[in-house]
């Protein structure tokens, strides 16, 4: 395995009072998850390079859309601004909230930050896009949010939202970016419109080898924005950085995305959301363990699944044993060469399981998703009960996946 992605421990997200995933008022610590391993001691995020955009916010009423990975060094963006004199008026929250105390899917209701006393607008609750109203006293709006790389991960729909009520609102844009973790793999078919939802937007590939301001960028672009809006925005580069540059996340990105390795699994192994299988939630190390009950006797490796708050407190098969593949000594390594996500273990599950009319139906469980959402086209089911070879899979995703990696070259700000 690459030493630079090689965990020697697994660091969990530690919670300061309760976990997220409840509705709860109380706050994360945002304790890494490895230490930063760069290949350059001259790499910086765009959030740490405060003498670039400090003077462009002078004087200015901002507003942030922000996360516990929002942070310089090991304190967050927004306590790290406001002792540089920053004028703060409003916080927004994504998806797990601004202290991230909410599980995936979790509404989170509109607060007052008890640390800085900021109003917190929640954007993953009764709205999911900033009004007029929340944007009527800020001048600009700071986007400073780590994303994973892929399109069923729902911060660059948040983006978007941002991006569209900014430009019709006419306020400015600042992305202070941030390295993909996953951005050497651009793999998978093009989202097709109609299964267009809240994890999939626009017509990228499931692994879209993008930082967030590149993807604004393409936004902008393309005219995929409401009413081929067109927003102002300024992207805070990382400094020495570029696509095949391992990068170890500081901080958890999300509760279940709590070690580097789900997060270069994550990719392949979110599929599984579209599979009446458990792939780990509940457990200490979710994305990374695939299994089901039904597997018993045809595969060794077992796990419970259990209630967790903050990570899973429901979980598919809750206290059963669930039979199936341990991929937390997978060698990530692999994806660097290949440049693709693995579909081989959804063939290979399917192709060992005993309930095949089962596998794909995602009614049976809350937990579930549509396959077709996921992986964005509606005959990758088929495909794996009909037992096509990979080669053949694969080929369908074309010519859309070519068009799509040529169309990205116009966004690319690092090599």
């Amino acid at each position: 395995m690459n030493k630079s992605i090689l965990f020697l421990k697994l660091f969990l997200v530690a919670f300061a009072f309760t976990a997220c995933g409840q509705n709860s008022k109380k706050t994360q610590k945002t304790t890494p998850i490895v230490k930063q391993n760069q290949t350059t001691k001259q790499f910086k995020t765009g959030a740490e390079q405060t003498e670039i955009y400090l003077p462009l916010l002078k004087g200015k009423r901002v507003g942030m859309v922000v996360n516990p990975t929002s942070i310089i060094g090991k304190t967050t963006t927004v306590d790290s601004l406001l002792k540089r004199g920053v004028k703060i008026v409003k916080i927004f929250g994504p998806e797990h909230g601004f202290r991230g105390d909410a599980s995936a899917g979790i509404h989170v209701s509109d607060d007052i930050d008890k640390k800085t006393g900021i109003k917190v607008v929640s954007l993953y609750g009764k709205q999911s896009t900033p009004s007029k109203e929340n944007l009527a006293d800020i001048d600009v709006m700071i986007f400073d949010i780590q994303d994973v790389g892929v399109r069923f991960y729902t911060y660059i729909n948040t983006l978007q939202r941002v991006m569209e009520a900014c430009a019709a609102n006419g306020k400015e844009v600042m992305i202070f970016d941030r390295p993909n973790p996953n951005g050497f793999v651009i793999d998978g078919p093009i989202l097709d419109p109609k299964f267009k939802s809240g994890i999939g937007i626009q017509p990228i590939p499931v692994s879209h080898g993008l930082t967030v301001g590149e993807y604004a960028q393409m936004l902008n672009g393309e005219g995929w924005l409401k009413d081929k809006l067109k927003c102002k925005i300024t992207v805070i580069k990382n400094a020495n950085y570029n696509h095949d540059m391992p990068y170890e996340l500081p901080v958890a990105p999300s509760p279940n995305l709590n070690t580097a390795q789900s997060i270069l699994l994550y990719p392949s192994t979110c599929l599984f959301e579209g599979i009446y299988m458990n792939l780990g939630r509940g457990t200490q190390f979710p994305f990374t363990v695939l299994g089901a009950p039904y597997f018993k006797g045809i595969y060794k490796f077992s796990f419970k699944p259990v209630g967790i708050k903050g990570m899973a407190e429901t979980p598919l098969f809750k206290d059963q044993v669930c039979y199936g593949i341990d991929l937390r000594n997978y060698d990530t390594s692999i994806f660097r060469k290949t440049r693709q996500i693995n579909i081989q273990w959804v063939m290979e599950l399917y192709k060992a399981s005993p309930k095949k009319e089962s596998f794909f139906d995602s009614k049976l469980s809350n937990q579930l998703l549509p396959i077709e959402r996921l992986i964005g086209v509606a005959d990758f089911r088929q495909q794996i009960i009909d037992g096509k070879s990979e080669a053949e899979i694969r080929a369908s995703w074309e010519p859309g996946l070519s068009k799509y990696k040529e169309m990205r070259k116009k966004y690319l700000l690092y090599p």
